[in-house]
């Protein structure tokens, strides 16, 4: 029996780029998969790479993208839609920032931005739906998360009018990935509303547990946060469609803590670090997936405020194809195992 769990993969978004190989879907599939992968990620906004209004439209179109990834061996894994999909709700306080994830032409322009954003991850539906995925990744968005630490006191009923509004922009969106047949994991991530498990039951509460609500698991922002992602894995494990393999480190001092001084990435208690450079436990990890009966793909989202990209990638191949787990068929005592009859089982007993 192999690994119920897929790898490895690679998110392309943090390796496009301007100059060869990593300008072209045919040359970044090429190069990823010399290194050993056997899936990528693909995001929605790089035109260099998808161009998801015509996946959204066209069959064929779906067919030449997956044949040129099937040309050099590799599958593609989910259509991520996080640019676009952190648009879907975003709170004024970001709205300057967040304006460069829309094109020029709805810079300043907060209703049009957020009409734009749906229609873009509607049709990450369609796209997936063609390519005859059943999954997608994205963000949920914010409105809240300027409220995070409650000073000045938060007024009653804000978090709670927050997530109503969030999942009333989620609702319809959801409905048409149910009617395509796919799962749109949520990473759960800072910054956006749902960032741990008490919010995303916030989130799936408000939207009456909708069935395509799924959750993008990512250890990195947990470790960050100092939760327990093993445990996590233990609660959530029957809503996690997708998985981002992200390593990270916190190493408090008596300077900065979880929040981090306003530092840099570099100079930050808690540091995104390429695989095996920081602390996450992922044989734990993995265990965990395998024992859930995890059947998604391993996917690789590289980010390190120290190494080099490339040489991230070129780990991270190996790395994750050492953590899958190979299930076993049998029990490991099965040679000390005995016949078993109701008889017997009544005279072990005493009956």
């Amino acid at each position: 029996m192999t690994s119920s769990i897929k790898g490895p993969a690679l998110f392309l978004a943090q390796f496009l780029a301007d100059e060869a190989p990593f300008k072209t879907l045919p040359a970044i599939v090429e190069w990823a998969a010399g290194l050993g992968y056997k899936g990528v990620q693909i995001p929605t906004w790089d035109a260099r790479v998808f161009d998801l209004d015509k996946a959204a439209s066209s069959k064929a179109y779906c067919d030449e993208i997956a044949g040129i990834c099937a040309e050099h061996g590799v599958t593609i894994t989910e259509l991520s839609c996080h640019l676009q999909s952190q648009l879907v709700a975003v709170h004024p306080a970001y709205d300057t920032a967040f304006d460069a994830f829309a094109p020029a032409h709805l810079h300043g322009k907060a209703d049009a931005r957020q009409a734009w954003a749906v229609d873009q991850v509607t049709k990450v539906a369609k796209a997936s739906q063609n390519l005859g995925l059943t999954g997608a990744v994205g963000f949920t968005g914010s409105l809240a998360f300027p409220y995070l630490y409650p000073w000045p006191q938060r007024p009653a009923g804000l978090i709670d009018e927050a997530f109503g509004e969030l999942a009333r922009r989620w609702k319809p969106i959801l409905d048409i990935y149910d009617a395509a047949g796919v799962d749109l994991g949520f990473e759960i991530h800072p910054g956006e509303d749902v960032f741990d498990g008490t919010t995303f039951e916030r989130f799936l509460a408000a939207l009456d547990n909708h069935p395509r609500c799924k959750i993008t698991y990512d250890p990195s922002h947990f470790l960050l946060q100092q939760m327990d992602y093993l445990a996590f894995i233990d609660i959530y494990h029957d809503r996690i469609s997708a998985f981002h393999v992200k390593d990270a480190e916190f190493n408090p001092t008596g300077r900065q803590g979880v929040y981090s001084g306003y530092a840099d990435w570099t100079d930050r208690a808690g540091r995104f670090r390429s695989l095996g450079d920081g602390q996450v436990d992922f044989k734990g990890i993995f265990s965990k997936l395998t024992q859930y009966g995890f059947d998604g793909w391993a996917v690789l989202e590289w980010e390190c405020c120290l190494k080099h990209p490339e040489q991230g990638a070129a780990e991270g191949a190996p790395f994750i194809a050492s953590h899958l787990i190979r299930q076993t068929e049998r029990a490991f005592d099965d040679f000390a195992g005995g016949k078993s009859d109701p008889a017997a089982l009544r005279k072990m007993m005493g009956f």
